[in-house]
């Protein structure tokens, strides 16, 4: 079969196309000839060298296809191990494509408690955006963060796979949903996905500007940060407001006034990536508000995979990337 291999940790130049064998089939497992694989930020990390992934690597977390042994369509649910503790994730939990092959391949190998029917109606590649963003942001927004309807939802940094998921679920469940952008087509587009509105980060003051826009000058009810901009998120959220924290792609590290945040009675909240139960009711959620698929941005061929992080790492995109296998 044919994979996108690393050899080395590096910039997108590392991933090449190769031909390797198919992978075995341990019991208990199954394998999935994949029409579809999407692109995450976390895939960018893994080629970095973050996890410390086992070299040559295929990576990828998330596909969308068809099982071997049943011909059932189906998507992959790139949590595995989670462990018996819906709170947090157990020590063997672990991402596909950190460890063991990911998705950038023609064929991929998971527990069979990993794979659920695809949605019907879905197309592969909206299939193959879901399941890393949808739990991810299903966790963050519902699990951890307990939005409710009619509250108020600021999402940092619009574009992204979470961000456009989060509006899409947040608006669905009837929140005001506001987002930040560098750039006002994105906002735009946000609100053509649901999004009451946005405001531009770049401009000086933006937590008071997007305030103005939550229809309550105490702020929001909840902020969704996945860039690591803690101060700011802070400061847009209102008293005994809650801040979901799930990245840290703008900044690795926060400052918190200490006397501020107590004394605001705010929560601040980690997340990542969910459970399986987590992946089981952003299911129904989808089916319940008949939410379509997480919009795609572009899609590029299996062996194009160089373009495909460039593109993603350029920031310019709205909606997830996509390699496709046919």
């Amino acid at each position: 079969m044919y994979a996108t291999v690393m050899t080395e940790f590096g910039g997108p130049e590392v991933l090449t196309a190769a031909e390797v064998r198919n992978p075995p089939v341990p019991e208990g497992w199954v394998a999935v000839k994949l029409e579809a694989a999407a692109l995450n930020w976390h895939d960018v990390l893994v080629r970095r060298g973050q996890y410390g992934s086992p070299l040559p690597h295929t990576p990828g977390a998330d596909g969308a296809g068809i099982r071997s042994d049943t011909g059932e369509k189906v998507l992959v649910v790139p949590s595995l191990w989670w462990g018996g503790d819906e709170s947090a994730p157990g020590p063997r939990w672990e991402i596909l494509g950190d460890r063991r092959p990911g998705t950038y391949a023609e064929r991929v190998v998971v527990p069979s408690g990993s794979v659920v029917p695809k949605p019907a109606g879905w197309d592969w590649h909206g299939a193959a955006a879901l399941p890393l963003v949808g739990v991810t942001t299903y966790r963050a927004l519902f699990t951890r963060g307990r939005l409710r309807e009619g509250e108020s939802l600021l999402v940092l940094g619009a574009g992204g796979g979470v961000a456009t998921m989060a509006v899409m679920l947040g608006a669905a469940v009837g929140a005001r949903v506001i987002v930040t952008s560098s750039s006002q087509a994105k906002i735009d587009q946000a609100v053509g996905l649901g999004a009451a509105g946005g405001v531009l980060y770049t401009n000086d003051g933006w937590p008071d500007a997007a305030r103005q826009l939550a229809n309550d000058a105490a702020g929001f009810d909840m902020v969704l940060d996945s860039v690591g901009t803690w101060e700011s998120s802070v400061d847009s959220a209102k008293h005994g407001g809650r801040v979901v924290v799930l990245g840290a792609s703008r900044s690795g590290t926060g400052v918190l006034d200490v006397r501020q945040f107590y004394f605001g009675q705010y929560d601040l909240l980690g997340t990542t990536m969910g459970s399986p139960a987590d992946f089981a009711e952003l299911l129904g959620f989808l089916e319940r508000y008949s939410v379509p698929p997480p919009p795609v941005g572009r899609v590029f061929p299996l062996d194009g995979a160089v373009d495909a992080h460039e593109y993603l790492e350029s920031g310019m995109g709205f909606g997830k990337v996509v390699l496709s296998m046919s």
